[in-house]
C-alpha cells in the first residue's frame, strides 16, 4: 500500500511524492541511470533502451529495478499496488513494447518527455503478467505520472482495458480504481479547515468544540480509501510555498498524516506493512530525495551532467540509523 500526491510552488516549480509501504523489505536506494541504458526484461530476449537518464528509488537484482523516479526532462513517476484491479495481457505481442508490469516505470523514465507523449504511445504498449525478481508474484501495479508543467494523469490496466486518466486532484493511493476514489470524495464534501458554524436544535444552540471541527468524520485509518481522502484534504489546505525546500518540508509534513509506523499495520501473518521510506521528485531541478523508516533525515540526489554521462548507474548509500544535528 502506498500513497502519493503532486504539489507546485508558488514559483511554478512541480513535485511528486510517494509513500512506500509495504511488508517485505524492498532494500531500494536512491540510483541514478544514465543515458542510453539497455535494459533486460523477463518478457522478451531483446528487453528495452532507455535513451533517458533518470533518478529514483532502485535496487540491482542481476538488472536494475525502479519503482518511483524523475528523468531528465521532468518527467515523474511513481508505482503503487492495485491489488484484485490490475490485468495483463498473456502472451507477447509482435510489434508492440513486451514489459512486464515492474519494468513499466523504467520504461517510462527513460522513454518519455511528457504526460502527452505517454499518452500517444501507450498503444505501443503490451504489459504482460510476468512474475518480478526477489518478490516472485506478477506485482499488481497502476502508476501516477506527471510532469513539470504540472499535467498529472494515472494509468491503470483492467479486465475492460488501458485506462490513461487526468488526476484532477493529485494525489493516488491503492485499490479500488481512481475513477471510484473521485467518486467517493463526494461523501466528504462537509470537511474544511475551519470550524463548522453553531446550530440551533429546537432552542439551544449547539457550538462547536473549536478549531479542527470543520474536519470532523474525515477517516483516519490507513485503508487507500481513507489515505486517499486525508490526502486530498491536506493537498487542498495546506498553505502554498515559494522555494523547492519548503516544497519537500510541506510534502513531508503531509504524508506523516499517512505514515505507516512498524507495529499498526500487521499483515495475516503477522508481519507489519509499513512505510519504509517517502520520496521526493523535483521535476525542475530534476533531483530526487529520499526519507528512509530508520532515518528521516532526507537524501538529495541532483541528476547532474555527471551522473547522466556516467558509464554505469551510480548507486547512493542509506543510513540505516537515525541521524541527528549535534548542537554541542
Amino acid at each position: 500500500m502506498c500513497t502519493s500526491l503532486t504539489i507546485q510552488t508558488t514559483a511554478g516549480d512541480q513535485f511528486l511524492a510517494r509513500t512506500m509501504d509495504f511488508a517485505f523489505e524492498l532494500g531500494g536506494r536512491p540510483v541514478a541511470i544514465p543515458l542510453n541504458q539497455h535494459f533486460d526484461s523477463v518478457t522478451n530476449a531483446d528487453g528495452f533502451d532507455s535513451p533517458y537518464s533518470f533518478v529514483g528509488t532502485g535496487r540491482d537484482l542481476n538488472g536494475y529495478i525502479f519503482v518511483d523516479g524523475v528523468n531528465e526532462h521532468g518527467v515523474s513517476a511513481a508505482a503503487l499496488y492495485f491489488s484484485g484491479q490490475a490485468h495483463f495481457t498473456q502472451q507477447t505481442k509482435a510489434g508492440k513494447v513486451n514489459l512486464a508490469p515492474h519494468e513499466v516505470l523504467m520504461w517510462i523514465l527513460g522513454n518519455v518527455k511528457s504526460t502527452a507523449e505517454l499518452g500517444e504511445r501507450i498503444a505501443d504498449l503490451n504489459v504482460m503478467e510476468a512474475a518480478a525478481p526477489l518478490l516472485n508474484i506478477v506485482v499488481p501495479l497502476h502508476w501516477i505520472i506527471s510532469d513539470k508543467s504540472g499535467s498529472t494523469y494515472v494509468l491503470e490496466l483492467e479486465n475492460d482495458g488501458v485506462h490513461y486518466m487526468k488526476n484532477p486532484v493529485g494525489v493516488m493511493t491503492n485499490t479500488p480504481d481512481f475513477e471510484w476514489h473521485l467518486k467517493n470524495l463526494s461523501n466528504y464534501v462537509n470537511l474544511q479547515p475551519g470550524p463548522h458554524p453553531s446550530r440551533q436544535y429546537g432552542d439551544m444552540t449547539v457550538n462547536p468544540f473549536g478549531p479542527g471541527t470543520g474536519a470532523s468524520g474525515m477517516p483516519g485509518d490507513y485503508t487507500s480509501v481513507a489515505r486517499f481522502v486525508r490526502t486530498v484534504f491536506m493537498r487542498e489546505h495546506t498553505d502554498a510555498v515559494t522555494t523547492d525546500a519548503e516544497a519537500v518540508n510541506a510534502l513531508s509534513h503531509m504524508l506523516n498524516s499517512v505514515e505507516i509506523p512498524k507495529g499498526v499495520k500487521m499483515q495475516d501473518n503477522g508481519t507489519p506493512d509499513y512505510t519504509q521510506y517517502r520520496a521526493y521528485m523535483s521535476m525542475d531541478e530534476p533531483a530526487f530525495y529520499m526519507q528512509p523508516y530508520a532515518d528521516q533525515t532526507i537524501t538529495r540526489v541532483e541528476l547532474t551532467p555527471a551522473l547522466m554521462t556516467a558509464e554505469q548507474p551510480t548507486e547512493f548509500e542509506l543510513k540505516t540509523t537515525q541521524q541527528f544535528r549535534l548542537a554541542n
